[in-house]
């Protein structure tokens, strides 16, 4: 069976490249497209032309932007036999937060339109599963919960990060992601050491006045991620509450699990709970500092086998998965 994985970065779309691991481990044939553009029309374009070259058996789509693939359910049959939907954000709810209201009708005009026309779902946790379901409605289309989970080896990265221990933050230095709150945060604390890690198109004015207990490393390649990790104090993820709060949840924020399986204690906002995890208080965006003083002194619990949360686990249901749609 040959497996065409699909996304408008694929190279730097984890979630992908996860699933590629799991299905080369299981012995299917997997391809994976590699777009030198990041314009729209023309990945667009280049995919579809992908997908007439290879004519592979099965199309498993990584949603956001939606809009890209709109063609798929046209080409199916013809040039491919099933389609796989992973609906891993609600892109429609995140364009009504930059454009309002006509940004969410278009986008969920088309996540509609790849749900429906899909012979299987994956999804990341179960808001999105059930956001996902009200799309597809009296259709009997099967939908997987596969969370967003580190693999094994990361945590069994032995490199070391030379330097002192600090309050860390990795992501992506944007609004959202809550990098305001955060150096708010840090002029506050300034006996604090903190460290950001990560990017964004505007981080230089974001950290342009930085307090001198900010140290800012920049984007990291993910294998020094642990050791960056393993240095942390603490870790947190500030994010600001909005529509996307329910749907963002321990299941599916990859660096919540990176820091709980290293065994640090993780301060988050702006995400819902799905299950109990040792070492995580999600507080509201307006209690972070208070939390973060709270537990400054506080050790993380001690970890048992039962606490990791592993990708390994996914790869019983991915099997599952590909043995039915076909």
């Amino acid at each position: 069976m040959k497996i065409l994985l699909l996304a408008s970065q694929p190279e730097r779309t984890t979630r992908l490249q996860m699933f590629k691991g799991s299905l080369k481990e299981l012995g299917y044939d997997v391809v994976v497209p590699k777009f030198e553009s990041r314009n729209w029309i023309k990945i667009s374009g280049l995919a579809e032309q992908y997908i007439k070259k290879e004519k592979p058996d099965v199309v498993h789509v990584f949603n956001v932007p939606d809009v890209i693939y709109s063609r798929l359910p046209e080409l199916k049959g013809q040039f491919f036999k099933k389609l796989i939907y992973d609906y891993r954000s609600p892109w429609g709810l995140e364009l009504q937060m930059n454009i309002g209201l006509p940004g969410k009708i278009v986008a969920e005009h088309f996540e509609r339109k790849l749900a429906i026309n899909s012979d299987l779902i994956t999804t990341v946790n179960k808001p999105l599963g059930e956001k996902v379901k009200a799309y597809i409605g009296n259709l009997q289309t099967e939908l997987y919960e596969i969370p967003n989970y580190p693999w094994k080896s990361f945590v069994n990265n032995d490199k070391d990060l030379k330097g002192e221990e600090a309050i860390t933050f990795l992501g992506r230095i944007c609004e959202r992601e809550g990098i305001k709150s955060l150096l708010n945060i840090a002029k506050k604390l300034p006996d604090e050491k903190f460290r950001i890690v990560g990017d964004g198109p505007f981080s230089g004015w974001y950290l342009a006045k930085k307090s001198q207990n900010v140290e800012f490393l920049g984007w990291q390649p993910h294998e020094n991620i642990p050791s960056i990790i393993k240095k942390a104090k603490m870790c947190l993820i500030p994010f600001k509450e909005s529509m996307l709060t329910t749907y963002t949840t321990d299941k599916s924020v990859w660096k919540l699990n990176e820091y709980l399986n290293l065994g640090k204690t993780v301060i988050a906002s702006g995400i819902s709970k799905e299950e109990e995890r040792k070492n995580l208080l999600i507080v509201k965006s307006s209690e972070l500092e208070g939390a973060i003083s709270e537990y400054l002194d506080k050790k993380p619990e001690k970890l048992n086998p039962e606490d990791y949360r592993f990708w390994e686990s996914n790869t019983k249901k991915i099997k599952e998965i590909y043995e039915k749609i076909l």
